[in-house]
C-alpha cells in the first residue's frame, strides 16, 4: 500500500528533516511509530497523508505515484485516508456529531444511512451525552474522541493516527486501541505515532518502528505486515 524510497522531506528552504527513508507497509498491516518529540514521527505522517511532498526520493500509495501526481487527483486519495491530528482540526461552529458526520456527507452518502451508526460510534467513545455540544464547549480528551471518530467513521483504507490517546486516561486509551484494531481486522492498514509505550505493549502482533538520533528502526516486525522496511535518516 505505502512505499518510500529515500525520501528526504524539508520545509521551504531549511534543513531536511527526513533523510533517506526507505520502507514498505503492505495493506491490512498495524503498526506503531515511537521516538522523541522532534525526531520527526509527525513529517512522516504528514507525507503519508499528502499534505506535503517529498522534497527528493519517491513515495508510491494505493499504486500512484505521489511525485507527479497532478493536484486535482490528490483528493480522491485523501479520502481513502483518516487522520487523527495532534490539533483535532475539528469544525467549531458544527456539533460533535456533525464534525463526525461531514466525512460522510463529503462523500455525497444519504444521512439516513449512516446517522444512527455515528451516534452509536459516538456512545462508544463515551460521548452519547455531548453529541450536540460544539468543539469550543468540550475538553480536551473529549475533543480528541471526537477527532477519532471522525478519522474512523469511513472506514478507510489507511488510518494515520499522532498521538491518539494523548489526552484521554488510561482506561480509554485501551478502548480506543480497541477500536483502531477492531478497524484493522476489517482491513484498515493503520500507523499510530505515540509515547504510549504500553499501547504498543499490548498489541504483541503489529509492527513497531522507532525513530531515534535521525535513525529509524525496526524495533519488532509483525509477520505479513512489513516488507522491505530499510533503516533511514532523520531529524
Amino acid at each position: 500500500m505505502i512505499r518510500f524510497e529515500n525520501v528526504g522531506m524539508r520545509y521551504g528552504m531549511g534543513p531536511e528533516v527526513l533523510r533517506d527513508v526507505s520502507f514498505e507497509l503492505n495493506s491490512g498491516s498495524l503498526n506503531f511509530l515511537t521516538g522523541p518529540s522532534g525526531a520527526g514521527k509527525s513529517s512522516l505522517l504528514r507525507l503519508m497523508y499528502l499534505a506535503h511532498r517529498p522534497s527528493r526520493g519517491h513515495i508510491t500509495m494505493f499504486g500512484e505515484d505521489v511525485n507527479v501526481l497532478p493536484r486535482d487527483e490528490m483528493p480522491p486519495l485523501r479520502r481513502r485516508i483518516g487522520v487523527v491530528f495532534q490539533e483535532f482540526r475539528l469544525l467549531d461552529h458544527l456539533s460533535a456529531l456533525e464534525n463526525v458526520c461531514l466525512p460522510l456527507r463529503i462523500t455525497g452518502d444519504p444521512e439516513e444511512s449512516y446517522l444512527s451508526d455515528v451516534k452509536e460510534l459516538l456512545t462508544w467513545v463515551g460521548l452519547g451525552q455531548r453529541m450536540n455540544a460544539t468543539p469550543p464547549t468540550l475538553s480536551g480528551g473529549e475533543k480528541q474522541r471526537v477527532a477519532i471518530a471522525r478519522a474512523v467513521v469511513a472506514r478507510p483504507n489507511l488510518l494515520l493516527a499522532d498521538e491518539p490517546t494523548g489526552n484521554v486516561d488510561p482506561e480509554m486509551g485501551i478502548k480506543l486501541l480497541r477500536l483502531f484494531m477492531e478497524l484493522n481486522r476489517m482491513g484498515t492498514t493503520i500507523m499510530i505515532a505515540t509515547h504510549d509505550m504500553s499501547l504498543v505493549e499490548r498489541t504483541r502482533d503489529a509492527a513497531h518502528l522507532h525513530i531515534d538520533h535521525g535513525q529509524l528502526t525496526v524495533e519488532r516486525e509483525a509477520a505479513g505486515a512489513m516488507a522491505g522496511l530499510a533503516t533511514g535518516d532523520l531529524q
